[in-house]
C-alpha cells in the first residue's frame, strides 16, 4: 500500500471514530435532554423507577453520581439503585451497589436496608435459573450463595436488631439453616455410599454441633 493510499485509510478511520463518538454523545443527550440539575435527575430516575423502567432507571442513577457525586441526592440514588439493580434481575450487581452502600454511608439511616437487599439478593440467586421452570431440590445444589445470604442476614440482625426488615430476615434464615443441614446430611451420605466413614463422620459432627433443632 503506497503512502498516498495509507493517508486515505488513516483519513477514513478517523472520520469514522468521530463520527461514532457524535453519535453516542447524541444518544446521551438525547437520553437526558432538558436534566441539568441534579433534583432533575433524581425525580427521572425515581419516576423511571416506580414506573418499573429499571433499566432506565439504572442509567439515570449512574447519570447523575457521575455528575453530581457529593451531591445531596447521592447516597439516596445509591441505595435506590441497589433496588433498581434487584428487581432488573441482575443481583451481582445488586450486592456490589449495596456493599457499596455500606461502605461509602456507614452511618447512613438506610444501612439495614443495604445489608437485607444484599442478603436478599443472594438468596434469589440461590433458588437458581433452573428451579424457576423444573422442581429441584434446594439441599442438593452449592451452598455457597445460601451461605452468603445467611451470613447477610445475620449481620442486618446484629446490626440492626430493630429493623423493620429484621422478621422476615430471621424467617429466612430458618429456610436457609435447614438447607444447609439438608445440604451437609446429602454429602454425609455421599461419603457413606463409598465408605468415607471419618469424612462422613466429620460431616455428621458438624450438622450436630452447627444446626441444632
Amino acid at each position: 500500500m503506497n503512502s498516498r493510499a495509507t493517508k486515505n485509510l488513516l483519513i477514513l478511520l478517523l472520520a469514522t471514530t468521530l463520527a461514532s463518538c457524535s453519535w453516542f454523545d447524541r444518544e446521551e443527550r438525547d437520553e437526558f435532554e432538558g436534566l441539568s440539575s441534579e433534583e432533575q435527575f433524581y425525580t427521572r430516575a425515581l419516576q423511571q423507577l416506580n414506573s418499573q423502567n429499571f433499566a432506565a432507571a439504572i442509567s439515570t442513577y449512574e447519570a447523575l453520581e457521575s455528575r453530581f457525586p457529593f451531591g445531596r441526592f447521592a447516597a439516596q440514588a445509591q441505595i435506590e439503585i441497589v433496588y433498581a439493580y434487584y428487581r432488573n434481575n441482575d443481583l451481582e450487581a445488586a450486592r456490589a451497589a449495596a456493599d457499596r452502600f455500606i461502605r461509602l454511608q456507614p452511618e447512613n439511616e438506610n444501612g439495614d436496608y443495604a445489608y437485607y437487599m444484599k442478603g436478599l439478593s443472594s438468596f434469589t440467586e440461590d433458588k437458581g435459573f433452573i428451579s424457576r421452570f423444573l422442581p429441584t431440590d434446594p439441599t442438593k445444589r452449592d451452598p455457597g450463595r445460601a451461605r452468603e445470604s445467611f451470613n447477610d442476614f445475620s449481620q442486618l440482625i446484629a446490626l440492626y436488631p430493630d429493623s423493620l426488615y429484621s422478621a422476615d430476615a430471621r424467617a429466612r434464615m430458618i429456610f436457609l439453616r435447614n438447607n444447609l443441614a439438608g445440604y451437609e446430611i446429602h454429602v454425609a451420605n455421599y461419603y457413606l455410599e463409598r465408605r468415607a466413614y471419618v469424612a462422613a463422620l466429620r460431616r455428621g459432627q458438624y450438622v450436630v454441633e452447627n444446626f441444632q433443632g
